[in-house]
Formats: C-alpha cells, structure tokens, sequence
C-alpha cells in the first residue's frame, strides 16, 4: 500500500480510526473524514505525514461533488476508499419514531451510496481500486432493538454487492466487512426510540475485540482480494453462517431473546 491514496470515512474514532493508522503503518496516504476536527486531527498526528483532514457532514448531499473533487485532486486519484460512518440504535421498533428511521438509514446507508458514486467513475476509469464497506453483522442478521440499523446495514451489503459484480471485471476490489461487538463509542452513540442519544454502552461492546484488531484483519482481508469478512467472536461469529444455513434456528434465538427480557435488561445497563 505504499503511496496509495486512501479515503476513510468516519476517521475520528473506532474502527476508522484504527484502520487508518494501520494504513498509513504500510505506507498509504491518507484522506481522514468526519464531522470532529480536534479528534480527525488527533488521528492524522498519529498517521504522520501524507494526511489530508477532509471534514464534511455526510448526508450534506449537495457538498459531496466539491469534497469528492477536492479529495481526488490532491494526489490526482484515491486508490481506496472506506465507507465507514455510521451510527446504530437501541430501541425496539414499536416503539420507535419513523425520524429514527429516515436518520439512521440517511447516515448508514444513502451516505455511503452518495459518496461512492461520486468517486465510482473516477476510479473505474483509472483503472480500478478498492472499496471497503463497514456493514455489522447486524447487515446479516435482523437482530432486536436494531431495526433501523439492520435495514440500513442490510441495504449496505446489496449496494456493494451490485458494485463488486458490476465493477470487479474493470479492476474494484470490494470486500464487505461485518464486524461483531467491537470496542468502540458505536453503542454510547446509539439512537433511542425518540432520537436521542443513548449515552452509555453495553457490556458486549465493552467487552468486544479491539478496533486494532478488526483493523489488522480487514488490511489482511485487502491483501488477500476477500469480498466478505466476518470479524466476530462466540455467539456473534456463529450468525452470519446460522442466517444461510439454518435460518430458522436463528429466528427462534432471535425471538428467544426478546421474550427472556432482552430489551429491559439493555436498558437496566445488565446486558450487552
């Protein structure tokens, strides 16, 4: 990845930020965006040179031409691009506001879409590149108290999906990526049912496999040309195979779950 260009959305902290330092460990120049300046900053300090801070609003739709072409221009191509941000949700769907919704998916699906067709012919017609996409394995699996960021997630999979059998033929490379429980900020900053923010995280999360290392087997995913990566442990690493192979059984866990009070336990802080 020496002196490849890549661009990493949602750069500020997590799994963005942790993919970004172990891009520019291989040599990779780097476009950081997000919406915190200080935190982007923080990471492009450890990254050293060759870091570009691009801050943007993701759903600013009207923006996305002029900071794709600002970040195109600044080496005269991008070689990578991870579709990263997002945003997930605690609450169960009976009791959500369609607002929730329409965030949600504005944030974790739409955005990623928006963005990549920008940069799509440009890096078609350079002759290829890679696309990394963040799905969950929430992408995969309907699980509860996350309706609208499995749908979104769900939606984030199809679209690359259609990209990588469109495109792989012209020279993109695209690996979906769903991360189980990963210790990051992902469920502090979760949506409730009204649209507020959760504030506090869960056990699972806390005690989830560290960005780094989701980072160092996404590189290792790249390196070798995977489409889809699952970077799960226990229970969670078992679902995305249970959803093709036994769907049912799945179902029944899913459903087992919530009747076992699954949703007040989350919101006593008891469970992950």
């Amino acid at each position: 990845m020496q002196d490849q260009v890549w661009w990493v959305t949602g750069a500020s902290s997590g799994i963005g930020a942790a993919l970004a330092r172990a891009l520019s460990a291989r040599g990779a120049r780097l476009i950081l965006s997000g919406r915190n300046v200080a935190a982007l900053e923080a990471v492009a300090k450890d990254c050293g040179p060759g870091t570009m801070i691009l801050p943007f609003e993701a759903t600013d739709y009207a923006a996305l031409p002029l900071m794709a072409e600002e970040a195109w221009n600044w080496c005269g191509r991008i070689d990578g691009l991870v579709n990263n941000a997002g945003i997930s949700q605690r609450s169960l769907a009976i009791e959500t506001d369609f607002s929730v919704y329409q965030k949600i998916v504005d944030v974790d699906l739409l955005a990623p879409i928006a963005l990549t067709q920008q940069l799509l012919p440009r890096m078609v017609a350079a002759g290829g590149g890679k696309i990394v996409a963040i799905s969950s394995v929430a992408g995969i699996a309907g699980v509860p108290l996350r309706s609208a960021y499995c749908a979104a997630k769900h939606g984030l999979i199809g679209y690359h999906d259609s990209i990588r059998a469109e495109n792989e033929h012209l020279g993109l490379r695209v690996l979906v990526v769903a991360p189980g429980s990963i210790a990051t900020n992902v469920s502090r900053n979760a949506l409730n049912a009204d649209g507020s923010v959760r504030g506090e995280s869960d056990k699972a999360i806390d005690n989830g496999l560290s960005p780094d290392f989701a980072a160092a087997e996404i590189i290792a995913a790249v390196d070798a040309g995977t489409r889809e990566l699952v970077v799960a442990e226990g229970a969670e690493a078992a679902i995305p195979g249970l959803r093709r192979s036994d769907p049912d059984a799945l179902f029944d866990r899913m459903s087992a779950m919530v009747q076992a009070g699954y949703a007040a336990q989350m919101k006593a802080g008891r469970e992950g």
